[in-house]
């Protein structure tokens, strides 16, 4: 039976973006997968960018704000910040949550090196959530 996952973090532009991707590529069709945010900020040019480089296209998935799945019975709900955790609005559900807080490399600073940089290790630590989670519960 197919899973319902929602990726949960504060504006849904950068970690569950790309959480959302790495996840539809590692469940394959063993998942439906959501994204959304306490906020919507847009999806960030720089996430799509590197997630380019490792050859997921998340260039269309669009930034949710979590009301607009008041309605899906979700089976799992991953937050990828802890402020939305702390924020995150009751499901009616019985879905499993699960809770990992990922540096936001939308607050990197520096050079645009740097902030590249910063965009591909925290990529690379969604990355092994993503496919760890997928191993492990579906």
């Amino acid at each position: 039976m197919k899973k319902n996952i929602l990726v949960l973090c504060t504006g849904n532009s950068c970690r569950s973006q790309i959480a959302e991707g790495y996840l539809r590529h590692f469940a394959k069709e063993k998942a439906t997968i959501y994204s959304a945010g306490i906020e919507t900020h847009g999806v960030n040019p720089k996430a799509i960018a590197t997630m380019q480089e490792d050859n997921i296209d998340i260039s269309s998935q669009t930034s949710n704000h979590v009301d607009e799945y008041s309605n899906v019975a979700f089976d799992f709900v991953i937050t990828v910040c802890d402020n939305a955790k702390e924020h995150c609005p009751f499901f009616p559900t019985k879905a499993k949550k699960f809770h990992y807080n990922f540096p936001d490399p939308a607050k990197a600073i520096g050079t645009e090196k740097k902030i590249r940089e910063k965009f591909r290790e925290v990529r690379q630590q969604i990355k092994t959530f993503c496919e760890q989670f997928v191993i492990n519960e579906l």
